[in-house]
């Protein structure tokens, strides 16, 4: 115990918030000692799963014979739909359309029909190769481009926004176009795929480590497919291997195969997908055909809008209805439109039913924008960042008129006009413009194109009941302090986000602070991590269940001492109680030899936000975090082959919990953003077999492919709106639209050709291949 100084700030604790240490895995990330599912010691008899898949894309299945697989070497049981104890069904939404092992019929090629339990993986997957199955194919629709969004399926009930009177402004509007954009979808090519280990115990209980971004939807999903109550479910994962929203309703399947068969044969049982296995059988981000019809002035002020965007949902809903919502609740990207209507199509087709991908659907509708106001450009004749600062909703909503969205949420946060502003001279647009121009004009075979593009993501769940989460913070009596939380660790820093969270909270150093495995067992019926929402949730409730311990301490401290609370402040690593000074480690010691309790369950739930799907209105999302990207290429006019030269980038994180990770998660979804818009293409053949499932013939983007030059910066002055968690702001999802700067890059290169006066309607992903048919195809109309 020591005698106070009257200076406070001679110390500071290491690794608060607002401070940039490393990830806690990082180490382990370089060194290969990171442990995930698959590194964890099998226990003695574990056995090992193999899927038998579907060889049509649709049909009846007329004869499954399973004698020869059921005979090969190492095989220990073979299970159908008939081994399925409770309900044969994976739908996140409960709608019964999507099995666990499929019954009757197959509606996908690749669609899981039984799966083989062995001794070894080889020994099961090469077993499963032995199945006789007689098909009744059935007619199979494949891709949406053709389909009549007024008579085919849809999957769920599609959502129409509308605000103002769309029809007549259009109408009305002294210029008009239409058109229609094709837009690719994209496969999570995660570097862990799908796995889960099942441990049985005694009566209905089972552990389940599974790669999975929703711990709590996989443990009700599995107790759903076993016919026991959810307290019999125990699910953890300590982290993936990635997930980018392919592991938020994906990872269910494994995970309930794999506890089936535990439970079954009562011994632990391992299922790991193949990377070819996992492309042909698991979702993936949503392709979009989007039909735009667009009313605006002589200046390129837009007046009113007619959105349609239709979405290969796949054979069953899973997410398909919210991914295709919120493309609606992106259709402006970051502009106000007078009037406006947008009306979403989820389409059943014959193919793996596509899922949550970062962005959940928010990129696809700031795609459909973005090809407008380029439309809009190009027949206005003026710079396509023209008619974007032209359009933008008003700055912080001052106007009152010009800053509604389509589903009637004002817009009060409103920072793009500055990044713009900062970006645009930073990157020195007006004079590299300038500069592409000459190089233009002397060089015959490389045109070079360059595009600013702007962001504005929405912030929440639009589902309101996924807005909340859930902590467990101890404290034990050396001052050390355990951690657990709902959200999940997929490589993006979350858990060292909130251990920073709770550090600072308690004013103790972040190496006194130790995370640990997410688990149902601590904290219940948590939301996945996704929505870009992880560290505002599970920080919140952290910081929440630290608060209610440390007034614990303090109203200790307050009798013990017999001082005013006020007279009790934490500083680093000790507490000052009055006129002396004690370690946090100290005080704790003495609250538990007094009976304080040193333990505390947290919760948070998002304020303000409500939704209302029947009436699209509501106030849907907490706050927008904001961005732009300038993008530069090189393209050969002879092959359409093209470099990034450079890219420039300003990202408001807030006030950022840790600026090294959000700049991190900034690189790496501008890349990701980049790779779904140029190389990453799917293409199923007619018979619905995916093609491009392998890296083999599936092309991500290399370290070769990042701009040559490539600048990150986040602001330094802004914060968010609302009192988020030490306001800071979301950085997951919001970066990955900022690759269509290379995307509108691309198509500026290629106007070239005919001068700028025709506007290349370039789709994506934007290949090297469709790169050159848009330059012939321009060549041709210029004449």
């Amino acid at each position: 115990m020591n005698k106070h100084t009257t200076e406070l700030n001679f110390q500071t604790i290491t690794g608060g918030v607002h401070s940039s240490p490393r990830h806690d895995s990082a180490h382990k990330h370089v060194s290969g000692t990171a442990v995930y599912i698959d590194d964890i010691a099998e226990p003695f008899g574990t056995l090992h799963a193999g899927l038998g898949l579907s060889s049509v894309a649709h049909g009846i299945l007329k004869s499954v014979d399973l004698s020869a697989v059921r005979a090969a070497a190492g095989v220990v049981a073979v299970l159908t739909h008939d081994d399925v104890p409770g309900v044969n069904d994976i739908s996140p939404s409960y709608m019964n359309d999507d099995p666990v092992l499929a019954s009757g019929k197959v509606e996908f090629h690749g669609q899981p029909i039984f799966c083989v339990i062995a001794e070894t993986r080889e020994q099961a997957r090469r077993a499963a190769r032995l199945a006789k199955i007689e098909y009744e194919e059935l007619p199979a629709e494949i891709d949406i481009w053709d389909l009549d969004v007024s008579t085919h399926r849809q999957v769920v009930t599609p959502l129409t926004l509308e605000r103002g009177d769309a029809a007549v402004a259009l109408a009305d509007a002294p210029r008009r176009l239409n058109g229609r954009m094709r837009l690719g979808g994209q496969d999570h090519f995660y570097l862990e795929g799908q796995v889960s280990l099942a441990v049985p115990g005694e009566d209905d209980d089972v552990i389940v480590y599974c790669s999975t971004q929703g711990p709590s939807e996989t443990q009700h999903m599995i107790a759903h497919a076993l016919g026991v109550p959810s307290n019999a479910v125990t699910v953890e994962v300590r982290r993936m291997g990635g997930g980018f929203g392919g592991k938020e309703t994906q990872a269910n399947q494994c995970a309930a195969i794999a506890a089936i068969a535990a439970k079954k044969l009562k011994r632990a049982v391992k299922i790991r997908l193949d990377r070819d296995e996992d492309m042909v059988a698991t979702g993936k981000r949503h392709d979009f055909a989007i039909d735009y019809d667009v009313g605006f002035d002589d200046e390129g002020r837009i007046l009113a809008i007619d959105y349609t965007f239709a979405l290969r949902a796949g054979f069953s809903a899973d997410l398909s209805g919210p991914v295709g919502d919120r493309a609606l609740f992106h259709c402006d990207n970051a502009y106000f439109l007078p009037h406006v209507r947008a009306k979403s199509a989820p389409l059943y087709t014959n193919t793996v039913s596509n899922t949550a991908f970062r962005g959940f659907g928010g990129p696809q509708g700031m795609v459909g924008a973005e090809r407008v106001i380029d439309e809009i450009a190009f027949a206005v004749g003026k710079d396509p960042l023209e008619i974007r600062k032209l359009n933008f909703y008003d700055a912080m909503g001052v106007d009152g008129e010009r800053n509604l969205t389509p589903y009637h949420q004002k817009v009060e946060d409103c920072i793009i006009q500055r990044i713009v502003a900062e970006l645009e001279e930073s990157a020195d647009y007006a004079g590299r413009r300038h500069a592409i121009q000459e190089f233009n004009d002397k060089s015959r075979f490389v045109k070079r194109g360059m595009a600013l593009t702007p962001v504005k993501f929405g912030i929440s769940f639009t589902k309101t009941e996924s807005n909340q989460a859930g902590a467990l913070v101890h404290v034990y009596t050396d001052g050390s302090v355990h951690m657990n939380h709902g959200g999940t660790e997929m490589g993006q820093g979350l858990h060292l986000k909130v251990a920073q969270v709770v550090a600072e909270e308690f004013q103790i150093d972040l190496d006194r602070v130790k995370i640990t495995a997410t688990t149902t067992a601590k904290v219940p019926n948590t939301s996945p991590t996704a929505a870009s929402s992880g560290a505002d949730l599970n920080g919140m409730a952290a910081q929440d269940a630290a608060r209610q311990i440390k007034e614990r301490l303090i109203a200790f401290a307050s009798d013990i001492y017999k001082v005013s609370r006020d007279e009790i402040l934490f500083l680093p690593n000790r507490v000052r109680i009055g006129s002396v000074e004690i370690s946090f480690a100290e005080l704790v010691k003495k609250a538990y030899m007094a009976r304080v309790q040193l333990s505390a369950a947290g919760f948070y739930k998002t304020p303000k936000i409500h939704w209302d799907r029947s009436k699209g209105r509501g106030h849907a999302f907490y706050y927008y975090a904001y961005g732009a990207a300038c993008s530069e290429v090189s393209v050969d006019m002879l092959t359409g082959e093209y470099i990034v030269e450079r890219t420039d980038i300003l990202h408001d994180t807030g006030r950022s919990l840790n600026r090294v990770i959000d700049i991190g998660q900034v690189e790496g979804g501008f890349i990701q953003g980049m790779g779904w818009l140029t190389t990453e293409e799917l293409w199923w053949d007619g018979k619905g077999r995916l093609r491009t499932h392998a890296p083999s013939t599936y092309k991500i983007p290399l370290a070769s492919d990042r701009p040559k030059v490539f600048n990150v910066a986040l602001t330094d002055w802004s914060q968010a709106y609302e009192p988020t968690i030490h306001r800071s702001k979301a950085v997951g999802e919001p970066p990955l639209p900022l690759g269509l700067s290379v995307l509108h890059a691309l198509s500026d290169a290629v106007a070239s050709v005919a001068d700028h006066r025709i506007c290349p309607r370039l789709d994506a992903p934007a290949t090297p291949e469709r790169v050159l048919m848009a330059i012939e195809r321009l060549k041709a109309e210029k004449g």
